[in-house]
C-alpha cells in the first residue's frame, strides 16, 4: 500500500510554530501541515489524524489546471491539503489516501 514507508518530520517554522510534513521513500514531500501550531502536541495530533468519518474531502482543479485536495473537519476548519498539484484527479485521490481519505 502506498505510504507504508513514509516518514514524518515535525519542525518549527520561522515564526517558531510547529509544523509537520510527510515524506515518501523517494524523498518527495507528499503531505504537510496547512498551518503552524503553538503546541507541538497539537501539531502531532493533526499529523496523526488518520481516517475521520465526519471529515469532508474536496477535490478541485487549481488555476494551473492541476488536481488538488482539501480536508475539512466537521467544524469547517481545513485540517489538511495537497502539497502539490496532480495531472489526474485519481493521483490526487491516491495522495489524499495517505492522509486518511477513503473513496465511497
Amino acid at each position: 500500500m502506498a505510504g507504508e514507508s513514509d516518514k514524518f518530520e515535525v519542525y518549527q517554522d520561522r515564526r517558531e510554530e510547529w509544523r509537520w510534513r510527510r515524506i515518501a521513500s523517494n524523498g518527495k514531500i507528499v503531505g504537510a501541515a496547512c498551518e503552524g501550531y503553538k503546541d507541538r502536541k497539537d501539531c502531532e495530533s493533526n499529523m496523526n489524524r488518520g481516517y475521520k468519518e465526519k471529515d469532508k474531502w474536496e477535490f478541485y482543479e487549481d488555476k494551473r489546471g492541476e488536481w488538488r485536495w482539501r480536508r475539512k473537519a466537521s467544524n469547517g476548519k481545513i485540517v489538511g491539503a495537497a502539497s502539490e498539484g496532480y495531472k489526474k484527479r485519481g493521483d490526487a485521490e491516491s495522495n489524499a489516501a495517505r492522509q486518511g481519505f477513503k473513496a465511497d
